[in-house]
């Protein structure tokens, strides 16, 4: 029964792909008591039928492979009773740190479908960072590849460890796993919202807080991202994201499996913008995802000369500033579709397919969310606090924070706030003002960082921006940017004159740039720019000029 509820859930938005206001009117999230998505859609839906031999996952560059639906149940299959075999049990936590290759997808359905718990871990970790993963994280198992076997020494020797690749002394082999049998018997049935997975967020302001999400949030809550993206059944999907973050369980796992689409990796040992572009013509990749980060790449390159088979062009993980898409839109007559959610949640505002795109909007709510902005007195309003209406809480919100001592930080009260600022328009459309704790004010005007990024990178030697608040004796604050340029830019008084002339044009006098700098911005390591890094030296600072700093009043020409 929870099956054929997911399914017609699923079927409802595939109906109303293009019909936002049916959809958003009309669909509700699936009423589910039990549900293992591995097992009742992966495995029962997906593996069997007219699906079972088409590709579900595709590979290419390093870890080259190619995996038909039936495939990848099998060997999830195996490497569940391997697991079982090893002591694994329901709620059990496995660390998993792999990049993209064919284990990842193997151990994330394996686990699922033991009902364990995956912590999900980026590559670039630091023995301390994992250290306070398997720590707070109540880590009992761990999957690594074996090269990676440094960063783990000393750290709890009660973690059993599974090396993937080469194999180190006093770790289990994974491919000793895969000897077991091809079909899976379950010890018991699965509760929806049984936890599934922990991760830890990128922490831009303070130390990871620990989201829990259940086989009810990620798994059913990603039809909203589904829809969002636009897939449908055989679509070629390429979602630009490292493994360990949420939008890589977003768009490499749920959402394109939600639809039967094939998730498509580029391997790549280092970023080359031509390489993967190259990639996408030459295997006809049909959808896109990438953070804007990668999007300000690729459109340094003349992408009129690439003849993609796309037909969807996403983004997320930051707001998409509009010279981006307006030069993608040139290029391929594809409008970059803006995406809005958190690790807490699934996709929850975005720019479905077929809609009026607005200049600069994230889109109105998907469907399932019910979005209201709440000003400083809790009341609604048409600029302020990005929140979910908790009643009924949607599908894809998480169970809650676990806490140090291993509790959960229920969600309560009327709404879930997001931590995030937007404006909405008559017609119902966002468009993201930014960070609650990123906005500030300079001569008692508010300031949206975000606002004063988009005009700097449409200037052609900007490739990334970053504005924060520079304390000053006279207004307070004022805004100063922090710039990295594209490769041929010089870091030179005449690029920074060009940069304050483009701003004066564009900026009312209160909004306009005083001070600018040329650097390459604090990032986490899931790419999000740092401000708060930023913020915090300039403060420490205070009024006096920094060594490189170029500021406005040096310049008599813009008088």
């Amino acid at each position: 029964m929870s099956t054929e509820a997911f399914r017609g859930a699923r079927d409802f938005l595939f109906a109303n792909r293009t019909d936002y206001e049916t959809a958003a009117r009309d669909f509700r999230w699936p009423l589910l008591d039990k549900f293992n998505w591995a097992l009742d859609w992966f495995d029962a839906h997906l593996a069997r039928g007219a699906s079972a031999d088409q590709p579900a996952l595709v590979i290419t560059g390093a870890g080259a492979a190619r995996l038909s639906f039936a495939e990848l149940a099998a060997s999830s299959n195996r490497i569940a009773n391997g697991l079982r075999a090893l002591g694994v049990a329901r709620g059990d936590r496995i660390l998993l740190m792999l990049g993209n290759v064919v284990p990842l997808w193997e151990v994330m359905l394996a686990a699922m479908k033991l009902g364990a718990i995956v912590v999900p871990a980026t590559t670039l970790l630091t023995s301390s960072d994992l250290a306070d993963r398997f720590a707070r994280g109540r880590v009992r198992y761990l999957v690594a590849d074996g090269e990676a076997a440094e960063k783990f020494a000393g750290l709890d020797p009660g973690v059993r460890r599974i090396a993937v690749g080469s194999v180190r002394e006093g770790w289990i082999d994974y491919e000793s796993l895969k000897t077991g049998s091809a079909t899976f018997t379950p010890a018991g049935e699965t509760g929806a919202d049984d936890p599934l997975l922990l991760y830890f967020t990128s922490g831009t302001t303070a130390r990871p807080k620990l989201v829990l999400h259940s086989h009810r949030s990620y798994p059913v809550g990603h039809l909203s991202t589904m829809y969002w993206l636009g897939l449908k059944p055989g679509d070629l999907h390429l979602n630009v994201s490292s493994p360990g973050w949420a939008k890589h369980a977003w768009s490499c796992f749920f959402a394109p499996w939600n639809a039967g689409a094939t998730v498509f990796i580029f391997n790549q040992s280092r970023f080359n913008a031509r390489d993967l572009l190259d990639a996408v013509t030459a295997h006809r990749v049909t959808s896109l995802c990438a953070p804007p980060t990668v999007w300000r790449l690729l459109i340094q390159e003349d992408l009129a000369a690439w003849k993609t088979t796309l037909r969807e062009v996403t983004g997320a993980g930051e707001p998409l500033n509009p010279e981006v898409i307006e030069q993608v839109e040139r290029a391929w007559g594809l409008t970059i579709r803006d995406g809005y959610g958190q690790t807490e949640t699934t996709a929850q505002i975005g720019n479905p397919p077929g809609q009026k795109i607005k200049s600069g909007s994230m889109g109105r709510p998907l469907p399932g969310y019910r979005i209201t902005l709440l000003g400083a007195d809790d009341k609604p309003a048409d600029e302020g606090a990005v929140c979910i209406a908790l009643d009924p809480p949607p599908a894809g919100l998480m169970r809650g924070y676990q806490n140090d001592d291993g509790g959960i930080e229920e969600i309560a009260g009327t709404f879930y706030h997001t931590g995030d600022v937007a404006a909405r328009d008559e017609d119902g459309y966002l468009t993201y003002v930014g960070r609650a704790d990123d906005i500030f004010k300079a001569s008692d005007y508010r300031i949206s960082p975000f606002e004063l990024e988009s005009v700097l990178i449409e200037h052609p030697a900007v490739a990334e921006a970053a504005v924060v608040p520079a304390p000053d004796p006279l207004r307070l604050a004022v805004p100063k940017a922090f710039v990295t340029l594209v490769a041929d830019a010089a870091p030179d008084r005449s690029t920074a004159l060009s940069i304050f002339q483009h701003l004066r044009a564009r900026l009312a006098p209160y909004k306009r740039i005083r001070r600018l700098e040329f650097t390459e911005l604090p990032k986490t390591i899931s790419g999000k720019i740092r401000r708060v890094e930023l913020r915090r030296a300039e403060a420490a600072l205070g009024d006096a000029r920094k060594e490189g700093e170029f500021r406005e009043d040096d310049f008599p020409e813009l008088s």
